[in-house]
């Protein structure tokens, strides 16, 4: 067993406090259509997900998130990679559903979260596109929040909440909803931010339960080194941060970095391409 990432824990379940990112394995690579299906044409397989599972379990990085339950070949995938491996991935399930206020509408969020209980979810947070719907600004609430965290709970998951806006953590802080953990967008160029950098991560240090980070390469806009060295400074020993990857190739990169990171030290990294790289600047 190689060198085993840093964990945290979450209601009573361990977690690394790296977790496998899913844009980048089911097309939204928040980039270009091009992107998207340079993606999925590499990922259409549950066996093509293998070699960047298999490179972070390595780590024990051994959590994922994403769009499990109904995203049938992502699921397939998670089961492949744990039959190859023989050990449990542990499965973060963001699920959208419909938050009308209507019996019909609450029938079919229901069988939604159901799904995901039945693709082997562990957590499962209301998508930030669902769960922002039920904001009330003038209030500070999050009316009817309570009735999805309880299907969320009688189907045997853990709850927690998806949030792009900081005010979803606030006010479920506020509230004392039945939530164990959030996730939040955070990264150093502000890409997707609702609000400045230093107003994010006021209220993520602020945050009574473990935050879970997302976008911290801001989709590609800025390096690993750069990202994810600024993520793993800015964040309390207890929160995640969530790294999506397209190769193992750079599955070792980013755990490197984020080692070299939380250790105070250089990467160790090799050289990048150039038509020359024996150049000063290239450093030695």
């Amino acid at each position: 067993m190689g060198k085993q990432f840093p964990r945290t824990e979450v209601a009573g379940v361990s977690l690394p406090r790296m977790l496998i990112g899913s844009n980048w394995f089911l097309g939204y690579s928040h980039r270009t259509g091009s992107h998207d299906r340079m993606i999925t044409d590499r990922y259409a397989r549950p066996e093509d997900f293998f070699p960047v599972f298999g490179a972070f379990m390595e780590y024990g990085i051994d959590a994922t998130m994403g769009l499990i339950g109904t995203k049938p070949v992502f699921a397939a995938a998670i089961d492949y990679a744990e039959d190859k491996l023989g050990k449990k991935i542990i499965r973060i399930d963001t699920p959208i559903i419909n938050v009308s206020d209507s019996p019909e509408a609450r029938r079919e969020a229901e069988a939604v979260i159901k799904s995901c209980a039945a693709a082997g979810s562990k957590f499962c947070f209301p998508h930030h596109t669902s769960a922002e719907q039920l904001v009330n600004k003038n209030k500070g609430t999050m009316d009817r929040l309570g009735d999805y965290l309880k299907m969320i709970r009688d189907a045997g998951m853990i709850p927690g909440l998806s949030a792009h806006m900081p005010e979803l953590i606030v006010y479920s802080d506020a509230n004392g909803y039945d939530v164990e953990t959030y996730v939040q967008i955070f990264n150093c160029a502000g890409f997707l931010m609702q609000v400045e950098i230093e107003g994010a991560a006021d209220v993520i240090h602020k945050a009574k339960k473990p935050v879970m980070t997302i976008k911290s390469m801001a989709a590609g806009r800025v390096t690993p080194y750069v990202g994810l060295t600024f993520s793993w400074a800015a964040l309390r020993p207890c929160d995640m941060v969530t790294v999506g990857c397209f190769s193992a190739d750079e599955v070792h990169y980013d755990v490197e970095i984020s080692f070299a990171a939380l250790e105070h030290r250089l990467p160790n990294w090799e050289k990048r391409n150039s038509p020359n790289k024996e150049q000063a600047a290239f450093g030695k």
